[in-house]
């Protein structure tokens, strides 16, 4: 997929597969031993890659073959338009390839189809070279194992104003970095300003409930459970954020480029963001540029979100021992490094984020920013669960903005909001 764009995951609706679906095996059959020797051939799928990064995936390929003589990898590459479709299609025809790029959203579905190999099984001795939070992001609630070799990341910080906080009588030099600080600086520059200014412009997400520390869903990964109290805690400051505009009064119809032109012409003092905003900032709002802070995502876990794909070996292969070296090989430390420095994405594999390409500074904007994601990434988790339809950000949406505009309470919105996530999940299979 179109590695710019920042949630990582494109939306997907849910994808019911057979379990009796044949991977590239065709008959089903397929080893689980990937301690065999690498030979032969396998297929590898990328999403929307290719028409940017052609040079890059063949030069990998062939050092690939090169490492492994008498390996072939044919390289197939899908739009990102329909391709949640598209495996679903290969899953339920057999034809699903031998490595395949997916989020974790995309796993999910064929790893409960019993598709996806079970990297804890074939691939443990590899788990340490990668980010505990990253290797974690690619397994899905209510199993056990791992299903995808963490690829790249991708996160960005917060900006802020620092010359609408010190107009607040806010230091400008110490931005919130909690909840409370938040929702404490909020109040008092709607007060100071008389309502002129908000804070933020966008109402909560499940990554800004996973940030503040409520449970997303039980245990067993049988249902959602971001109505409890720290859930309803959340809702209720920012209730009391938009009944005093501290949230901007249009924040219910928002979109990430509404709320960016928001703070662009200076109207909210906070808005996540990376590099390219920084470079559109000073060009299009120079006083803004002149003011501009950046500082980590708000978090009360200590934990910021961050977006991961993954690279999945589908567990009907034929060739287990060529399939996960190579998924192997294209996540490992070295490629990682090699891709994430002809874009912007980062690496998740240990160690490398320690990188003076991550730690030092040399003055552009674009590198402030990518010292300041690749720090917070080391610790960083993937809020959404894996089984968070696009269906139900749309169903917590409605549900909170109810809660906002005073038709219902917190605890009724998000407990409506579960009800419905609840059922979607049972639609998924």
């Amino acid at each position: 997929m179109p590695i710019s764009r920042r949630a990582l995951a494109a939306a997907v609706t849910a994808l019911v597969l057979p379990l009796s679906a044949c991977g590239s095996g065709g008959d089903g059959g397929g080893s689980t031993n990937a301690s065999g020797k690498v030979e032969g051939d396998i297929t590898f799928q990328t999403w929307n890659l290719r028409a940017n990064f052609k040079d890059y995936f063949d030069g990998l390929i062939a050092d690939f073959e090169k490492k492994y003589p008498g390996t072939h990898v044919k390289w197939v590459d899908q739009p990102a338009e329909g391709y949640a479709d598209k495996l679903s299609a290969d899953a339920a025809g057999g034809t699903l390839p031998d490595v395949v790029n997916v989020s974790p959203d995309l796993v999910a579905p064929l790893a409960k189809a019993g598709l996806a190999m079970d990297l804890d099984k074939t691939a443990a001795k590899y788990r340490s070279e990668y980010l505990p939070g990253a290797w974690a992001s690619h397994q899905i609630p209510g199993m056990s194992g791992t299903y995808a070799f963490p690829w790249y990341l991708n996160t960005g910080p917060m900006f802020y104003n620092k010359a609408l906080f010190k107009q607040a009588g806010l230091d400008p030099e110490k931005p919130p970095s909690t909840y409370d600080e938040l929702f404490a600086d909020a109040l008092r520059m709607a007060q100071k300003s008389g309502g002129k200014v908000a804070t933020l412009a966008n109402i909560p997400t499940i990554e800004d409930f996973g940030r503040y520390g409520a449970s997303l869903m039980n245990k067993e990964g049988t249902g959602f459970a971001f109505n409890d109290a720290k859930g309803v805690e959340l809702l209720t400051k920012y209730k009391q954020l938009y009944d005093n505009k501290g949230l901007d009064t249009q924040a219910l119809n928002a979109t990430p480029e509404s709320a960016g032109k928001k703070f662009l012409t200076q109207a909210v003092a906070m808005n996540p963001g990376s590099a390219l905003d920084l470079d559109h900032f000073k060009t299009q709002a120079p006083s803004l540029y002149k003011n501009i802070g950046i500082t980590d995502q708000i978090t009360n876990t200590g934990h910021v979100n961050m977006y991961v794909m993954g690279m999945m070996v589908n567990s009907r292969t034929r060739n287990t021992p060529t399939a996960v070296a190579f998924a192997h090989y294209v996540t490992d430390a070295e490629h990682q490094m090699s891709f994430a420095k002809k874009v912007a994405i980062f690496p998740s594999t240990a160690g490398s984020l320690d990188d003076p390409y991550f730690t030092k500074e040399d003055g552009t904007d674009e590198t402030r920013v990518r010292i300041a994601a690749a720090k917070s990434l080391k610790n960083a988790v993937n809020y959404t669960p894996a089984l968070f339809s696009e269906q139900m950000k749309t169903a917590l949406r409605n549900e909170v903005d109810k809660a906002l505009q005073g038709k219902q309470s917190p605890q009724a919105a998000l407990d409506n909001a579960v009800k419905a996530c609840d059922q979607l999940l049972k639609q998924q299979g």
